[in-house]
């Protein structure tokens, strides 16, 4: 087959497979996140079975502790969580408002100065209107991201479908790879091999050292910031820590909300808003220059432009689902891309001859 038929032909897959995801993206939030829970937990499986258990048993007892610890850890948190949500909305508003009058009060002598009573006074509309605009385009993005992955309509299917499709997978991870390297045209065979086991370096690599980051963030600004005594010091930082899987967003949005709760809880006292500040930079800090490259490394080549775009891009085209796909989809495409461009550096196509000079 030429490689023009083939081109066709992986295009055409390609296409079907979009449409397929976009056709059923409604239903694909337990599938698409058992088969995520599979992935993670098959190195587990693997250890495992070199010790002697079989994989049945070996893929039985990793799924069951692990459905009970998460049924655990939300039988805890998502009590408390809900109350310290529900309670920051409600004091949201309120902190906003008291946040454009510190503004107005403390700048106001200047603006008076420079552009006198009136442009005091359409500043502060002007400001009152942009936060309102922001938090209601907030609160779109979040229910389009619900709307848009039926995420609450299939929350029961989600609970009760995942674990048995994770189950199911886990049995049969082994046996689905060696069936799917059976299909690989045999010409191309070892040069795909090859592609995917840099796709897979990238997923693990980024996923498994990002997850740990995020956790290690979030308890130290959770722990960080209720030593400060800030109010919802503890959500703003697992928040954070969470957001965190997205490079540098998460921290930015824990310094502004948390700076910003310190501004109305302690001022004209700086003391414990440089302290808030500081929190965030020392975890800036011990972010970037210890956990990630020592987790994380710099061999994933996942770009934070990159990633929030793919982030942004497949939320936005499929919803929760979207989210879930976002970085491996980003890691795929992205080692693809760097393959594409090497093949393409020792082309003729690029070097402008009809035959690769090897000597050069």
């Amino acid at each position: 087959m030429s490689l023009q038929r083939q081109l066709v032909f992986w295009g055409i897959a390609l296409a079907v497979t979009v449409f397929l995801l976009t056709t059923l993206r409604e239903i694909l939030l337990p599938f698409v996140a058992g088969f995520a829970l599979a992935y993670l937990l098959d190195p587990l499986a693997d250890r495992l079975q070199r010790v002697g258990v079989g994989r049945l048993g070996a893929s039985l007892v990793i799924l069951v502790i692990f459905v009970l610890l998460f049924i655990v850890t939300l039988v805890i948190l998502i009590p408390l969580i809900a109350q310290q949500v529900e309670a920051f909305v409600e004091k949201l508003p309120g902190y906003v408002a008291r946040l454009q009058q510190l503004a107005i009060q403390e700048g106001g002598p200047l603006l008076e100065r420079l552009g006198g009573s009136r442009a005091l006074s359409e500043i502060q509309t002007s400001v009152g209107n942009l936060v309102s605009q922001g938090l209601q385009w907030l609160a779109g993005v979040f229910q389009s991201l619900l709307s848009g992955g039926r995420a609450l309509v299939s929350i029961m299917a989600l609970l009760v479908v995942t674990p048995v499709v994770a189950f199911y997978m886990l049995v049969d991870w082994d046996r689905m790879v060696n069936t799917v390297d059976s299909w690989l045209p045999m010409k191309q065979r070892d040069t795909i091999r090859a592609i995917f086991r840099d796709i897979d370096r990238a997923i693990a690599g980024f996923v498994r050292g990002q997850a740990m980051v995020c956790f290690i963030l979030g308890t130290f600004y959770a722990v960080g910031l209720t030593m400060i005594g800030l109010n919802f010091g503890a959500l703003i930082g697992m928040g954070s820590g969470l957001l965190s899987f997205i490079p540098y967003v998460g921290s930015l949005t824990g310094l502004i909300l948390s700076v910003g709760v310190a501004i109305v809880q302690f001022w004209p006292d700086w003391t414990w808003i440089l302290a808030t500040l500081a929190v965030f930079v020392f975890g800036q800090f011990v972010e970037g220059n210890i956990l990630s490259p020592k987790l994380v490394g710099d061999s994933v080549g996942l770009h934070p432009v990159w990633l929030m775009f793919a982030l942004l891009a497949f939320g936005t085209l499929f919803g929760f689902v979207g989210l879930l796909l976002a970085v491996p989809l980003a890691a795929a495409i992205g080692v693809i891309a760097r393959y594409a461009l090497r093949e393409y550096l020792a082309s003729p196509l690029y070097r402008g001859t009809d035959k690769v000079n090897l000597d050069a």
